[in-house]
């Protein structure tokens, strides 16, 4: 295989990587580097999906002893139930509009223009929800959620089906806004986040099967690899940093890289191809 196309591999499996659980949309950075590096395709939109389960297994590595006492407990353990039974819960929105709206996002959403914009209005709802009055957070913990409340997040969840929303920020800022607090609201984002990819990488690869062969597995094996790596130092940097820090200086890295887009597009300085 071309060992350019495996270094854009590599390089789209650390874009990925280091943004999928920031909430600064890990779809919409995919999409405007894969302009950049001419990696935009309808292949490489399969990849820019199936790489997020190397981000996936940074995350279940991450937790493995929360997972791994969640299971055992399983048979006999309310609490591992319960958990489980929000995860679930919370699965169900995205993976319905997912297989309902797959078709219409993928034909209308994955362009800069739209990712730009939606990176500024994002960073206008975290500062407004950052700056709000504090008050003490309703759930203090990811355990104890309730089924209500994990439906609520799964909803917000289906905001960031749009990209340049960013997952990972609906999740978070939305749950924080529902009276979770910055922990919980972290936590669950992040097991919401196991079934909701893995789900969206298998479902892209069923849909475009035809689009892809054997010869391509080096390619997508080292955006996972990569993917992984960086995903796994990302994850464990923002478990330190969301205990003593607010998500403001994301908000405005995403009004000034949105804004960038926007000028450089209206400008004809750089050719953001859709």
């Amino acid at each position: 295989m071309d060992t350019l196309l495996l270094i854009k591999a590599a390089l789209m499996g650390i874009v990925e990587g280091l943004t999928e659980f920031l909430p600064i949309s890990s779809t919409g950075h995919l999409i405007l580097a894969g302009s950049l590096l001419g990696f935009d395709d309808a292949r490489a939109k399969v990849f820019d999906i199936a790489i997020q389960t190397g981000a996936i297994l940074a995350v279940v590595i991450v937790y493995w002893r929360k997972i791994a006492a969640t299971l055992a407990a399983l048979p006999g353990g309310r609490q591992a139930r319960r958990l489980t039974l929000n995860v679930l819960i919370g699965f169900l929105p995205a993976a319905v509009l997912g297989v309902l709206a797959y078709k219409a996002i993928q034909a209308h959403l994955f362009t800069p223009l739209v990712v730009a914009s939606t990176f500024i209005l994002g960073a206008f709802i975290i500062l407004w929800a950052e700056r709000r009055p504090q008050s003490a957070a309703r759930v203090a913990s990811m355990d104890d959620m309730t089924p209500w409340d994990a439906l609520k997040v799964g909803l917000a969840q289906c905001l960031g089906m749009i990209p340049g929303t960013s997952r990972s920020g609906a999740t978070i800022i939305g749950g924080m806004l529902l009276g979770l607090s910055r922990q919980a609201a972290t936590d669950f984002s992040f097991f919401l986040a196991m079934p909701t990819l893995i789900g969206a990488g298998a479902y892209a690869l069923y849909k475009a099967r035809a689009l892809l062969s054997w010869a391509d597995a080096p390619l997508f094996l080292v955006g996972l690899g990569f993917s992984f790596v960086s995903a796994w130092l990302c994850v464990r940097w923002l478990l330190r940093y969301i205990s003593s820090h607010s998500f403001v200086p994301f908000a405005w890295y995403r009004l000034a890289f949105g804004a960038i887009v926007l000028l450089t597009w209206g400008m004809g300085w750089v050719s953001w191809s859709d």
